[in-house]
């Protein structure tokens, strides 16, 4: 389900966190999934590299994000974010993220969230038991707002890209920074496209990823370009502690929207 942002000044900036796209749900009515998407077998060998690169036990990249949303006046509007992610399988994760809006840390050490507005000194910590899936999925709740990268992260990061997509196939190949990579095109649910550009080679790196939606007002899209990927990194424990700084003020997450319910703008 998509979902909106809160209006709270801190709830802003922290919907801003890694780039997260806010958009409207447009997902009320949807046909079953099929049992398996409609895939062609070189985006399907693609996407089978991709999961091994993505499941490395620990993983850290870098990413420039960028969004398109309408503003009061209906107009289209940009929003830009670099980002930084430490991952360490099963329930390690940490995000840094710069941006138009400030700057944002989402950092999980396997028990609890603590989200974190270095420029407003405000934090909020919530727990989250159950591995890095189940807590950004608690996040994302509390936040009611969408994540992309968030299928990046899943037990099964295929499997978790490949939910709600009805069809998908190479469009071709294109050169990012000198490399060669796969230009994959993914129909999804209710109107929703991804693009995903990965390395021509045995670990089909992420290069580039696309998310369009088309059947919102203004068609909103998430851009991400990724870099700096390591999977031989060993990151402590140290890495994953949230200490507050002693003039940052905690607040409190209001309650997740119950189904089918959204809060207002």
């Amino acid at each position: 389900m998509m979902r909106r942002i809160l209006p709270t000044l801190f709830m802003s900036a922290l919907g801003a966190l890694a780039g997260l796209v806010a958009v409207q749900s447009a997902h009320a009515q949807e046909p079953p999934l099929p049992v398996r998407p409609a895939l062609s077998e070189d985006a399907d060998a693609a996407l089978a590299a991709l999961n091994k690169t993505l499941s490395a036990p620990e993983l850290s990249f870098a990413a420039r994000t960028s969004r398109v949303y309408l503003g009061e006046s209906g107009q289209p509007l940009h929003i830009f974010h670099t980002m930084k992610v430490l991952v360490r399988r099963p329930d390690r994760l940490k995000i840094q993220v710069t941006g138009d809006d400030g700057s944002n840390d989402l950092v999980y050490d396997g028990k609890t969230v603590s989200l974190f507005s270095p420029d407003r000194k405000v934090y909020s910590v919530m727990a989250a038991p159950g591995g890095i899936p189940a807590a950004l999925n608690e996040v994302l709740n509390k936040l009611n707002i969408d994540f992309p990268l968030v299928n990046f992260f899943g037990v099964s990061p295929e499997q978790s890209l490949l939910r709600k997509v009805v069809a998908g196939w190479q469009v071709g190949t294109a050169t990012i920074d000198g490399v060669e990579c796969r230009h994959l095109f993914f129909q999804q649910m209710a109107g929703t496209e991804m693009e995903l550009w990965v390395e021509n080679n045995h670990a089909a790196i992420p290069r580039r990823l696309i998310v369009t939606y088309r059947l919102l007002p203004g068609q909103p899209r998430f851009v991400a370009e990724f870099t700096n990927w390591d999977s031989q990194g060993r990151f402590a424990n140290a890495e994953f502690a949230f200490q507050p700084p002693a003039d940052a003020k905690q607040v409190e997450l209001p309650p997740a929207a119950a189904p089918g319910q959204q809060r207002n703008q």
